[in-house]
């Protein structure tokens, strides 16, 4: 088997998992963007979710958010999905946009505030069951403005027991996957700020918790290669949500910002063999288009990933290794280098042919007449979206 048919067999095992919230209208923290065309309901959502994955043949899986996607009839809903060629994947809970989250959720100092959070991420563990999920994502805006505000290890400690009745709710088919932001909504503490916080409280939890990785969530200059390698070398990475930032928020499609960042972030995933379908590592996109069409905007995200990973196979590893082991660092550098720059989109074309897919899913979806379609049978009715 020659480079090209390894790479391309390697490829076939990458899955990457879209979120319903992309689908739905979005902004920033002044003023959501309407689009026409936006889906209106959860099954909406998930019928563009299915346009992702029909033309890149490799995004077979929704992530839900709740109550954005919250339904009287989940069952309904995974079939849906099935019906339509993907699956519901991790469940989201939201305990980030009520009244009564204004000073936490499951941090909060009032008991009954952290009960009535706790039982939503109960009642996600519960949908999870209902839809076939096997990924309960945790984000928390639980943090603090000023010093003095509240009792850090307190707050902890009402982390942990957050975390630890929910981990224990969860049937054993189930991983909790715990995401962490440095900064924002709160700017003098984030209850989870860092990898290392959310690391502490999986192993304190179990084998089932791992740490999810946003890679917009870090301050400028982190080396976001190095947590991954850390985490993978330790069995605690359980995925991520990927996305791309210039200075502070996350919702830019992935590989906008550092195309080599992203590259790099890959070659730590093959280095390991984790982008393989036995891997556990959960890869899933966490973004939020305002100016871009919603659906094109996926597939690119998608097909950056897929770009990454693909110049991540290229590189020659034993001839890495060896440059490595002799402490050459130029030439170690230039094998990464040479990797990066390779121009893979005639191999991800042959890849998509080899599947019955157009080479170009941008311009099979333009072509498709998706888009026209949806906005005209969607002109009447409220859109999904966020509010703000």
């Amino acid at each position: 088997m020659g480079i090209s048919e390894e790479v391309k067999s390697e490829l076939r095992q990458l899955m990457i998992e879209t979120p319903s919230w992309a689908y739905g209208n979005s902004g920033t923290r002044f003023k959501v963007f309407a689009q026409k065309g936006v889906a209106r309901t959860a099954f909406e959502k998930i019928e563009d979710a299915a346009q992702v994955n029909q033309f890149t043949g490799v995004a077979p899986s929704v992530a839900v958010h709740i109550p954005w996607d919250k339904v009287d009839d989940y069952g309904a809903l995974q079939e849906h999905a099935l019906s339509v060629g993907i699956s519901i994947g991790a469940i989201n809970p939201n305990v980030f946009q009520e009244d009564d989250y204004r000073f936490g959720s499951v941090c909060n100092p009032d008991p009954a505030i952290r009960r009535k959070a706790t039982d939503h991420l109960l009642e996600c563990v519960e949908i999870g069951v209902l839809t076939g999920s096997k990924i309960l994502s945790l984000w928390f805006a639980d943090g603090t403005n000023y010093p003095g505000q509240d009792d850090i290890q307190a707050r902890q400690e009402r982390l942990g027991e957050a975390l630890r009745e929910t981990y224990d709710a969860m049937p054993s088919s189930m991983r909790m996957l715990l995401e962490y932001k440095f900064f924002e909504p709160s700017f003098y503490t984030m209850d989870v700020p860092d990898w290392g916080t959310s690391l502490l409280h999986c192993l304190d939890l179990g084998e089932r918790a791992q740490v999810l990785v946003d890679t917009g969530h870090h301050a400028p200059g982190t080396n976001i290669e190095f947590i991954v390698a850390n985490l993978l070398r330790k069995g605690r990475l359980g995925g991520f949500h990927f996305n791309s930032r210039f200075y502070a928020d996350d919702d830019l499609m992935v590989g906008a910002a550092d195309p080599y960042q992203l590259f790099r972030i890959m070659n730590e995933i093959v280095a390991a063999g984790a982008h393989r379908t036995e891997s556990s590592v959960a890869f899933m996109l966490d973004q939020c288009h305002n100016l871009e069409a919603k659906i094109p905007a996926e597939i690119r995200s998608v097909m950056n990933v897929q770009e990454a990973t693909a110049k991540a196979l290229l590189v020659d590893r034993g001839a890495l290794s060896k440059a490595q082991a002799d402490a050459n660092v130029l030439e170690a550098n230039e094998i990464l280098i040479d990797a990066f720059n390779t121009d893979v989109r005639p191999l991800l074309g042959e890849l998509r042919q080899d599947m019955g897919l157009d080479a170009d899913p941008l311009g099979a979806y333009r072509r498709s007449g998706y888009g026209e379609k949806i906005v005209a049978e969607r002109a009447v009715g409220a859109a999904a979206g966020w509010g703000a």
